[in-house]
């Protein structure tokens, strides 16, 4: 059913390449001249930085329950409510989670590992576009991904996945190697019953495969560059994609099964483009106007 306000969410873990695919959309909505309310799924976590160390202080045994991926560390009611709300009034509340990288944010007072304060969305946009770990979770509590018009996952190869984690936590984020590979392996119960199933979700997937060894993510190396990677795309319904159109437009492309297409990484962005942009003016071509 055609909504009036749509929602489209990228999904997949810290360290994926979500960020990579939010910035593809970026580009998109500026070409398209879209405007869309974009929300950060870290706003959604239930702790600051601090209030998780305090925990982990107070309560060890925790650190493991506690993790991003978690249900009890975020709070999906909200998150919920949001697309709920959007989705009905092209309206709702959200805020922003202060990461190392936001030097705006910092330069204006706030402290990496907290919130700002909640806000309403703007007024008169076309979309809303999420970028984070839970836009395809279903649970016996929550069933976000119903409220989710297109849903893109994100799922390099596990060990890529780590890799480019390890990579940006210790060069950009201030943890240590060490700090990074434990909250890994401490979160690998809710990696596996909480992200893993939503790309069985997803309208389409996009995975990196790395065509160096990677056969040990923990070892210190650089991160595979795009020319070093294939890109296998999914989709989940293969009857709507012009296949023929996409190998001809995507040099040295292939399919190997009816449902999958591979593209050489240096297009991946070219190849997201192609895909997702008439997806997304199909999209506003068929909102409901009241």
């Amino acid at each position: 059913m055609s909504r009036e306000y749509p929602i489209i969410a990228v999904t997949g873990s810290s360290g994926a390449g979500t960020t990579t695919v939010r910035r593809s959309f970026e580009r998109m909505f500026l070409r398209e001249d879209v405007h869309a309310a974009m929300v950060d799924g870290d706003a959604f976590h239930r702790y600051t930085r601090d209030d998780l160390k305090r925990i982990f202080r107070e309560e060890p045994e925790r650190k493991d329950e506690l993790s991003h991926f978690a249900v009890e560390a975020n709070l999906l009611d909200r998150l919920e409510g949001l697309f709920i709300e959007y989705g009905e009034h092209g309206a709702g509340i959200f805020r922003h989670y202060i990461h190392a990288e936001d030097k705006q944010k910092i330069e204006a007072g706030y402290r990496v590992g907290t919130f700002t304060e909640w806000q309403s969305l703007p007024c008169g946009t076309d979309l809303l576009f999420y970028e984070g770990l839970h836009g395809g979770l279903v649970t016996q509590e929550y069933d976000i991904a119903r409220h989710v018009d297109l849903l893109v996952g994100v799922a390099p190869t596990m060990n890529l996945e780590w890799i480019q984690k390890i990579d940006r936590d210790t060069k950009l984020r201030g943890y240590s190697q060490e700090a990074v590979i434990d909250t890994i392996l401490g979160r690998m119960d809710d990696y596996v019953r909480y992200i893993q199933p939503q790309f069985s979700r997803t309208h389409i997937n996009f995975q990196r495969v790395p065509t160096v060894d990677t056969s040990n993510p923990f070892e210190v190396q650089d991160i595979p560059t795009d020319s070093e990677s294939f890109v296998v795309i999914r989709f989940r319904d293969p009857s709507t994609v012009d296949f023929p159109w996409l190998l001809a437009m995507i040099k040295d492309s292939f399919m190997t099964r009816p449902h999958t297409l591979v593209v050489p990484g240096a297009r991946m962005s070219l190849a997201m483009e192609l895909i997702l942009a008439p997806l997304v003016r199909h999209l506003l071509s068929q909102r409901r106007f009241r």
